[in-house]
């Protein structure tokens, strides 16, 4: 691994009036619906099993439980369900990757650490003989093509937002490609890690087709998927990358039903799981390893600022006052989660606890619904169908109703969530839901500006955008991604205490995830703070 590439520092520069400009090219995309995560730190719940120094048998299949469906396909431009990206970890690459579990970036198609011309000039030559799973070179033709669709306006991609400072890229001969920059970005190569590179004959020609069937240069092939079933993979034989495939196929099945998950790995028909529900934590212990591991992985309450009275702070902060948070964890989760003292979890290197916390306390949600004028108030919440949410909602449900608030539950699929009847066209009151952006990187603009920055949640989902405060965090954001240490530190306070106190999408915890995998039969496997798996260097022993 590169200590360059990984003691990068993120953002330390960017011009207000062009992140702005350059951050509506973000359009609207499904929504994460408990998808991946970022660094967390271990905690609870560990079975202390040995590591498995075994051989590797590179002739073995790995099986494995997931806990979402298909919700979206597989183009890495366009796709963002939590099963999909997942898998996408597999089968695509980027010039630089960021290791699922430790968030450390690494050099995967590019040769070596981009090279820095100037401040807004970067130079990454190409690995020697990368091919696509289809058998044609990796040209870079091919990676210039794979940014700039992203940042094309009319593909409203769902990652341009994360490299708005690009201007372009071209190809400077048949090993490199050049990176002209709007402004300068000194946290450029971990951050390119967001965009994978595609065949541009394949993406270009029929973008569905491509969708459905992707072709990357990973160390696993896609062969086949089915929404409820399960997706197919097979070894890349022709990979020539960092992180070979050290087993013959996988194949995930997509277990949406805990009971089925928990019954696969208690029989051995697979050798992980994610997404352990907490009741059946201490069952499996006796038969795998088992480990919860701290999230940003978040719960949060978003309201309908466009519609009354969810367009008064009060009402917004009433109704998290409401909510008993440490009842909530200890019986819907068994303690597996963290009430929220901020926009980041307690671990997150940029903590720091907002100037107002939602403690429990029923009778100042009471006042503030009265000083707000709110009585006899009636609302729906809308939730995912996501097993654990479904826990927590009629948690929820008690707290609001003990204070007045006559609430009626709506558990819907993730998909019909946002869509344009619902959070996609702001037809709703209060919506309940996991999300976690961390998948992408650990820094503080990448998850602030995930729910914050641009059109799809602030303005399209919960309709704030159009607050003075909403202005002030965007400016504030601006700076912070160009300052550093102690400058740095309190603008993001600054931000963070904004979002609390308006709390038009605010967390209600951050989640600790459970992951459960026989330590007998894989090496090298290690659970991560998010929804999915990662087989990424792990192999079958027995």
């Amino acid at each position: 691994m590169s200590s360059t590439l990984e003691n990068l520092p993120l953002i330390k520069d960017a011009s207000r009036r062009n992140f702005l400009k350059m951050a509506g090219v973000l359009g609207t995309a499904t929504a994460f619906a408990g998808t991946l995560a970022a660094c967390g730190t271990s905690s609870t719940t560990t079975t202390s099993a040995a590591a498995n120094t075994a051989a590797v048998n590179k002739d073995l299949a790995i099986e494995a439980g997931i806990s979402y469906s298909l919700s979206t396909g597989f183009d890495p431009m366009s796709s963002s369900g939590a099963t999909p990206l997942a898998a996408n970890l597999h089968i695509f690459e980027g010039l630089v990757e960021l290791d699922a579990a430790t968030r450390k970036p690494y050099n995967a198609l590019a040769a070596s650490d981009p090279q820095k011309i100037d401040d807004t000039t970067y130079r990454v030559t190409l690995r020697d003989g990368a091919m696509f799973h289809n058998g044609t070179p990796v040209t870079t033709d091919d990676v210039a093509y794979s940014f700039m669709r992203v940042l094309d306006p009319a593909n409203k991609a769902l990652f341009a937002q994360f490299i708005p400072f690009i201007d372009t890229v071209t190809p400077v001969d048949a090993k490199t490609v050049e990176f002209k920059l709007k402004t300068p970005f000194a946290g450029f190569g971990p951050r390119i890690s967001v965009v994978k590179v595609v065949p541009k004959a394949l993406a270009s020609a029929d973008q569905k087709a491509f969708d459905a069937k992707p072709v990357g240069t990973g160390p696993y092939k896609f062969v086949s998927a089915a929404k409820d079933d399960k997706i197919v993979f097979e070894r890349n034989d022709a990979y020539n990358g960092p992180k070979p495939a050290l087993a013959k196929s996988m194949t995930w099945f997509l277990l949406a039903d805990a009971s089925a998950r928990v019954t696969a790995a208690q029989s051995g028909r697979v050798q992980a799981i994610e997404d352990v529900p907490y009741l059946d934590v201490d069952g499996l212990k006796s038969k795998v390893q088992v480990e919860s591991v701290q999230s940003f992985g978040l719960l949060f309450l978003m309201f309908n600022c466009s519609k009354a009275p969810y367009n008064k702070k009060e009402v917004r902060q009433a109704l998290h006052y409401a909510l008993d948070k440490d009842a909530i964890i200890k019986t819907a989760l068994l303690g597996n989660a963290t009430a929220a003292t901020s926009y980041f979890q307690p671990t997150h290197p940029d903590y720091q606890k907002a100037a107002t916390v939602y403690g429990f306390d029923a009778d100042k949600a009471k006042k503030l619904l009265a000083d707000a004028g709110v009585s006899d108030l009636s609302l729906t919440l809308t939730t995912t169908d996501t097993a654990w949410v479904k826990d927590v909602s009629p948690l929820i449900k008690k707290n609001w109703d003990a204070i007045g608030v006559n609430t009626t539950l709506e558990a819907l699929a993730s998909s019909a969530v946002y869509a344009p009847d619902k959070v996609g066209g702001l037809k709703y009151d209060v919506v309940a839901a996991p999300g976690d952006p961390s998948v992408f990187g650990n820094d503080a603009d990448i998850l602030l500006s995930w729910f914050y920055r641009g059109d799809v949640w602030a303005k399209n989902r919960f309709g704030w955008a159009d607050q003075p405060q909403y202005a002030a965090v965007q400016t504030k954001m601006d700076q912070a991604t160009q300052a550093t240490g102690d400058a740095a530190k309190k603008l993001y306070k600054e931000i963070i205490d904004i979002i609390a106190e308006e709390a038009p999408l605010y967390p209600i915890f951050h989640r600790k995830l459970p992951t459960a995998w026989d330590a007998t039969k894989l090496s090298g496997f290690a659970p991560l703070p998010t929804t999915g798996l990662s087989f990424i260097g792990v192999g079958r022993t027995a």
